[in-house]
């Protein structure tokens, strides 16, 4: 069992907070059971396995199934895991798994596309919420937060593991392609005429949401086919961006999946 923070094993893994590290080592940071399973039944090969004895005694059968597709397995006191975890109070398990791949993307059908977003509890929100409108996957500004954050992780409760994420430094150029291949590019803003409900989402879409704050920038709010607004009352200024985005896309999902009379 490690014990010792100053194993080299446990000095490279609390080094997995940082965004930098992550991305030097090409691994990220997966904490608590429900994302370890999720892990595993997605099919997703792990680097390394911790786990305290109390964890391993209270999942015998997780605890076997995992140490099957860990390259390294390692037992650790509480104090070590605690250390390892960003959570105030881990339940007893982490690991750490390759970064995917965020190069090579492609939609056909229903995307989402995020500017400059910041809170990573929102970005979780809407991979979430994309993943259970089936949409294609979701595209992120390369300045936005990083997609495999830990928090992004937790707040996706698991669906981070299905929908497909990538990261484009040319975010307007790559929407721009996607519209010249026939897709509709729909934005939001305050001051448009129609309303969400009113565009014809049963064609290919791209929705283009923006920074929690600013919004969409200029450039990106011109790329749009059809601009649309969320109704509010005078009171109130904007929505929270994970909620403006459940609403377009379940708004998709009536249009696709309703049957015509």
């Amino acid at each position: 069992m490690l014990t010792s923070l100053q194993n080299s094993l446990i000095k490279q893994l609390r080094k997995l907070h940082r965004a930098k590290d992550r991305e030097q080592q090409g691994i990220l940071l997966l904490e608590g059971t429900n994302l370890v399973e999720a892990a595993y039944r997605a099919g997703r090969s792990l680097e390394t396995l911790c786990y305290t004895p109390e964890w391993q005694a209270k999942h015998p059968r997780l605890w076997q199934a995992l140490t099957q597709v860990a390259k390294r397995v390692e037992a650790v006191s509480p104090e070590v895991l605690a250390a390892i975890a960003t959570t105030v109070h881990p339940d007893g398990v982490v690991a750490t798994l390759p970064r995917p791949d965020r190069t090579q993307f492609h939609f056909h059908s229903l995307g989402i596309v995020l500017e400059n977003l910041q809170d990573p509890g929102n970005l979780g929100t809407i991979i979430r919420t994309g993943a259970a409108v089936g949409a294609d996957g979701l595209l992120l500004s390369a300045d936005s937060v990083d997609p495999d954050h830990p928090k992004v992780l937790r707040a996706s409760v698991g669906q981070w593991f299905q929908l497909p994420i990538g990261v484009s430094s040319t975010l307007s150029d790559t929407i721009q392609a996607y519209r010249h291949q026939g897709m509709q590019i729909v934005a939001t803003a305050p001051t448009a005429t129609q309303t969400y409900w009113e565009v014809d989402f049963c064609q290919p879409t791209l929705i283009l949401l923006g920074n929690e704050g600013a919004g969409l920038s200029r450039e990106l709010a011109d790329t749009a086919d059809v601009t649309v607004k969320i109704p509010l009352q005078a009171a109130v200024e904007s929505l929270n961006v994970a909620i403006a985005a459940a609403l377009m896309l379940y708004e998709a999902q009536r249009q696709r999946t309703c049957t015509p009379r």
